[in-house]
């Protein structure tokens, strides 16, 4: 019969779930900031995803005889240096900082995962290794250890994700890890090892399913972190390199030009701070939906 007998705990079991994921839409929707959050990031993802056809121009099309003309009907935002519309530019370079964020994140949420469920379930001299591991990648400074790194690579998109990535999984391996050890003693894990499940089945099928809440608010707001990262290293020029269109390397453009095309810099940096925004909003709504009495 398993481990459920007949059958009619798993039923009740799936009818908790299913009455906690309502509980938990409830509070989210009443969130005004979360949702507005939501909305967002929602119009951001479409946005990139049609690009192509909400791009009123070629995001690379040059035309010196429209150089740094000023918002009007015909570019909106107006254009840059070459002559390329800026609206087009900034609508493709959305493409490249969700791109950034989310596989940084990924490779992030990954790593940290696999680090905090090791330490926290196996303990003693497993865990004492894997966080003085944490301990001392939390010591260097991120932004000089990306910089160095970027210096040994060179500039790229990819170069860009992977580091983002390896640099800021520690803080999602201290959240498993925490998790992983208030869970590993409770009844249904002790019945599932009497049962003879193996540690590999132990931590993917009964502790990480209910160790990933916080998780999920981490790489959340990860994500806002990664863009605006990624949107640093290129307004440095150690990010995304032209033609290809990024919000960082617009802002690059900008500040040469600040005096005599303000459009260059305000709307970039108005994408940026909308995009950050939103993923916070996101990720804080999240987070108290999940446990109300953070409000509190």
């Amino acid at each position: 019969m398993g481990l459920y007998g007949r059958g009619l705990p798993a039923r009740k079991m799936g009818c908790h779930k299913q009455m906690k994921r309502r509980e938990f839409w409830g509070r989210f929707r009443r969130n005004r900031l979360a949702m507005t959050g939501l909305i967002l990031v929602a119009g951001l993802f479409a946005v990139a995803l049609l690009a192509p056809w909400a791009a009123p121009y070629d995001p690379n099309f040059i035309d010196l005889k429209e150089v740094l003309m000023a918002p009007s009907p015909a570019h909106l935002l107006g254009t840059d240096v070459l002559g390329r519309d800026v609206l087009s530019r900034i609508i493709f370079g959305s493409r490249v900082s969700l791109l950034v964020g989310f596989v940084a994140v990924g490779i992030a949420t990954l790593i940290g995962v696999l680090v905090g469920s090791l330490s926290g379930y196996y303990g003693g001299i497993v865990d004492q290794v894997l966080m003085r591991l944490v301990d001392l990648m939390l010591c260097f400074p991120t932004i000089f250890l990306i910089l160095a790194v970027i210096a040994l690579l060179g500039p790229s998109i990819w170069n860009i994700m992977v580091i983002i990535g390896l640099t800021n999984w520690m803080g999602v391996a201290r959240l498993v890890r925490a998790e992983i050890l208030s869970l590993k003693e409770r009844e249904f894990v002790v019945a599932a090892r009497s049962l003879g499940a193996s540690d590999a089945r132990l931590i993917m099928r009964h502790l990480l399913p209910n160790a990933l809440t916080p998780v999920m608010v981490s790489a959340t707001l990860g994500v806002a972190g990664a863009i605006l990262t990624e949107s640093a290293l290129s307004f440095l020029g150690l990010g995304v390199q032209p033609p290809t269109p990024s919000w960082g390397n617009i802002l690059t453009m900008g500040q040469a030009n600040i005096e005599i095309a303000w459009w260059l810099s305000f709307f970039p940096g108005l994408a940026i701070l909308v995009t950050v925004m939103s993923y916070n909003l996101l990720g804080e709504g999240i987070r108290e939906a999940i446990d109300p009495r953070l409000k509190e």
